[in-house]
C-alpha cells in the first residue's frame, strides 16, 4: 500500500489556476490522482480540468472532504497557504513551493505541532506511490510499483534514481521527496519511521546532500530498523567551506564524512551509509 498517499487520497490543490498549479493538477490526474478541489481566492466558481475551484481551503474542505493537499503558491503567500490548511484540518500538506523565508517557516513549524496536520517540504517535488497516486510534480513516466521506499533531500536526485531503479525493475512503494530548505515539516527519520511500518516496503533507498546533519541524525533509527537502508549522499566534489545556497550552512565534505564516522566502530548497517559517501 505505500506510506501517505494511495488510492483513497482525496487531494486539494492550493493555487490550481497559476501556470504550474493548473500544469501540475492536469499531470497529477493523468496519474491517477484523485483532484477533489483546487483554490485561488477570487477564482471560485470555475473549473480547471473538470476540477472544481473555491476561494478558501476552509470552503474547499466542507464542500470537498480533502484529507490531502498540494500547494503551488508564490513564496510570499505560501505560509499563509500552509497555516489555511492547518486550519481546516487537512491531514497531509505537501508544499511545492521554492524561495519561502526561513522566518515563515520557523512560524509554521512552531504551530503546526499542535496540529494534527503533517508538513512535506517546502521547495520538494512531492510523494508518489506508483499506481496509485501522486501528489506533487515528479515525472509520471519513470515510476514502477514495488516494494523499494524512496526519501530523499535532493529534487532532481530523486527523479534520477526513480528512474534509474525502474529501469532496472526495482520498482517503488512510495517515493517521497522532504525537501531541501534549511527549516522543513519533515525530517529523514520521520519517513523512515513510516516506511518501517509499511509491510509493502521492504528496502528504502536515501538520498542526501552536504549541508546541515539530517543524514546523520539518521544514523542511530537506522540501526535500529529491520530493513536494509541504501544511502546515498551527493558533495564530494564540492570545494571544502564552500556555502550551499540550499542548506544556508557552511560544511565540509571532509567535515561530514568524518561526523558519519566518528571515532567508532561501524556497525554493517553504518558501513553501508558511509561506504556510499
Amino acid at each position: 500500500m505505500g506510506i501517505l498517499i494511495n488510492k483513497d487520497t482525496r487531494i486539494l490543490v492550493q493555487g490550481i489556476t497559476g501556470h504550474e498549479g493548473s500544469f501540475q493538477a492536469k499531470e497529477m490526474r493523468e496519474f491517477g490522482t484523485n483532484i477533489v478541489a483546487g483554490v485561488t481566492p477570487g477564482k471560485g466558481g470555475s473549473e480547471v480540468y473538470g476540477v472544481p475551484v473555491f476561494d478558501s481551503v476552509s470552503e474547499a474542505a466542507g464542500e470537498t472532504n480533502p484529507n490531502a493537499s498540494v500547494i503551488f503558491v508564490p513564496p510570499i503567500f505560501a505560509a499563509d497557504a500552509i497555516f489555511e490548511a492547518i486550519d481546516s484540518g487537512i491531514e497531509l500538506i505537501v508544499c511545492i513551493t521554492e524561495g519561502i523565508p526561513v522566518h515563515d517557516m520557523m512560524r509554521v513549524c512552531s504551530y503546526i505541532e499542535g496540529s494534527s496536520s503533517r508538513l512535506i517540504g517546502p521547495n520538494c517535488p512531492g510523494i508518489t506511490t506508483p499506481g496509485e497516486s501522486k501528489a506533487g510534480i515528479m515525472p509520471n513516466s519513470i515510476h514502477l510499483q514495488g516494494n523499494v521506499g524512496l526519501v530523499s533531500r535532493s529534487g532532481t536526485l530523486t527523479y534520477e534514481i526513480i528512474d534509474l531503479l525502474s529501469r532496472n525493475g526495482i520498482g517503488q512503494s512510495t517515493s517521497v521527496g522532504i525537501g531541501g530548505d534549511p527549516v522543513s515539516g519533515t525530517s529523514f527519520v520521520d519517513v523512515l519511521e513510516l516506511f518501517e511500518k509499511d509491510t509493502k516496503t521492504h528496502a528504502v533507498v536515501l538520498v542526501g546532500e552536504i549541508g546541515g546533519t539530517a543524514e546523520e541524525d539518521s544514523i542511530g533509527f537506522i540501526k535500529q530498523m529491520s530493513k536494509p537502508v541504501i544511502g546515498y549522499v551527493v558533495g564530494i566534489s564540492a570545494p571544502p567551506g564552500k556555502t550551499s545556497i540550499r542548506s544556508l550552512a557552511r560544511l565540509s565534505w571532509r567535515q561530514t564524512k568524518m561526523r558519519l564516522a566518528g571515532s567508532k566502530s561501524f556497525t554493517s548497517r553504518e558501513e553501508k551509509m558511509v561506504s556510499l559517501i
